[in-house]
């Protein structure tokens, strides 16, 4: 398959999304919005990763001139209606569910660190989560969340945050949790975003307790999740949009 990455700032990578991609050797190209990158402005691939990052999509470009909330939106929407996958990560899951027409919202808390997640009603007969166990812990780095459709349906909780995994469609999913993070991408995210761990929060963790964790279960959760959907989504042949 032909992956494209959107990365909106230097120190949220891709983590185990580009891993997995690699271990199953898709074509992987990407688009390092902090680099000044062109959007491409149409779909360029079978798969769309958006990825998180500090902004908003209510930043707008004098606040950060190398972040375009209208044109990932406008992306995004046409990789929907050809039926292509979309995942959002994050931010981009927040603007996945802006290009579906529902408006991002305050998460009720900063969560910041592994959380402990819970698989909703529909979590759990989601065919693309069977392998999650009802309850795991889920990487978080946030304060937003990403906004309902009328036909989305929430996967995943946390106590923090009620939209940790939403399905907007049968290829299109948003994780506002990381998944994909790794130490590594934990020790750049201390560097680059240590003010808002000074902040006092209930899921908001130290230093100590993020760089100590093993993030290497749920990695294994992602890939088998993504294994599932690409799966999926090749065996339906040329028209992913059929039914």
């Amino acid at each position: 398959m032909k992956i494209h990455f959107i990365q909106q700032s230097e120190w949220v990578e891709p983590g185990e999304y580009l891993a997995w991609a690699k271990r199953r050797g898709h074509e992987t190209t990407m688009t390092r919005c902090w680099k000044y990158e062109a959007l491409p402005e149409n779909p360029v691939s079978d798969f769309l990763i958006v990825l998180g990052g500090p902004q908003c999509p209510a930043t707008t470009k004098d606040e950060c001139g190398f972040f375009d909330a209208a044109a990932e939106r406008r992306l995004i929407r046409k990789y929907a209606d050809e039926g292509k996958i979309v995942v959002g990560i994050c931010l981009g899951a927040q603007l996945l569910g802006e290009a579906l027409g529902a408006p991002y919202s305050r998460s009720p808390e900063r969560e910041i660190g592994p959380v402990s997640a819970r698989l909703t009603e529909e979590g759990r007969l989601d065919p693309l989560l069977g392998h999650f166990p009802e309850v795991f812990l889920a990487g978080a780095w946030h304060n937003d969340m990403p906004g309902l459709t009328e036909d989305s349906s929430i996967l995943a909780k946390s106590d923090g945050c009620p939209r940790q995994i939403v399905r907007y469609g049968r290829y299109l999913y948003g994780f506002q949790t990381h998944m994909e993070f790794t130490k590594e991408i934990i020790r750049q995210g201390i560097l680059h975003d240590e003010k808002n761990l000074e902040i006092k929060g209930r899921f908001i963790q130290s230093k100590e307790q993020l760089l100590s964790f093993d993030y290497t279960e749920m990695n294994g959760l992602l890939s088998e999740f993504l294994d599932k959907m690409t799966s999926d989504y090749i065996s339906r042949g040329d028209d992913p949009k059929e039914d």
